[in-house]
């Protein structure tokens, strides 16, 4: 698993963000979860011939946030 963090802002509309809580919240999940699991997914979609570590294939896979 990452051993560290980094920052990443994103700006966003405020109907969106709200819309994005409320869905996350009903759900049992923060929206920073549902945003790295979705960096997970695209970097997995997306990585061409690159050698990904086991770790970020396995948590795409187990569809983990």
């Amino acid at each position: 698993m990452e051993n560290r963090t980094s920052r990443i802002t994103v700006l966003i509309d405020p109907d969106k963000k709200k819309l994005l809580e409320e869905i996350c919240a009903s759900k049992d999940l923060t929206p920073s979860q549902v945003i790295r699991q979705l960096i997970r997914q695209y970097i997995v979609d997306n990585a061409g011939n690159r050698v990904l570590p086991e770790w970020l294939q396995s948590s795409v896979n187990s569809s983990e946030p």
